[in-house]
């Protein structure tokens, strides 16, 4: 069954570099479709790369390139639940190992400019403890953190 929504990304011109990246990097996502312009256009010839069709991580998007117009910002992230530190890591490192950047609090950009939430389960979880001690402990610990270390979450939580 073909999805009611899609995500839409735009890129300037690398669309399927990004696809193919996050396809390799993350569980359930492939490149499903390439379509290329069917002539030229204001910023691409006819056979460039238009869209492509990809999952990431189950969610389906298109990635648009549609030239430098607009770009990627934090109002828009992927966040991707982790469940240990090893799995932190890797998807971590993948991003910035990759020409992204580190940011605070698990967030990073991918070297096109889109934001990934890199965030334990731990974490989750203990921000919204019942208990405002354990989620304030979890809160304080995060905000010193560029990625996350789950050690130290659970020792916050711990107090």
């Amino acid at each position: 069954m073909k999805a009611k929504n899609t995500i839409c990304l735009w890129y300037d011109t690398a669309a399927l570099d990004a696809a193919t990246f996050y396809a390799e990097t993350f569980p359930d996502s492939r490149v499903d479709a390439v379509f290329r312009a069917p002539s030229d256009y204001p910023s691409g010839k006819a056979g460039d790369v238009l869209t492509v069709q990809f999952m990431v991580l189950g969610i389906p998007c298109i990635g648009l390139n549609g030239g430098p117009v607009f770009t990627q910002s934090e109002a828009f992230s992927f966040q991707v639940a982790t469940e240990d530190q090893a799995e932190t890591d890797r998807y971590w490192n993948a991003i910035v190992g990759n020409g992204g950047q580190e940011s605070a609090c698990g967030w990073c950009k991918d070297r096109w400019g889109l934001s990934w939430q890199i965030t334990p389960r731990v974490l989750s979880e203990a921000i919204a403890s019942p208990d405002p001690e354990v989620a304030k402990r979890a809160f304080e610990a995060m905000m010193t953190m560029r990625k996350i270390d789950v050690a130290a979450i659970e020792a916050a939580v711990r107090g």
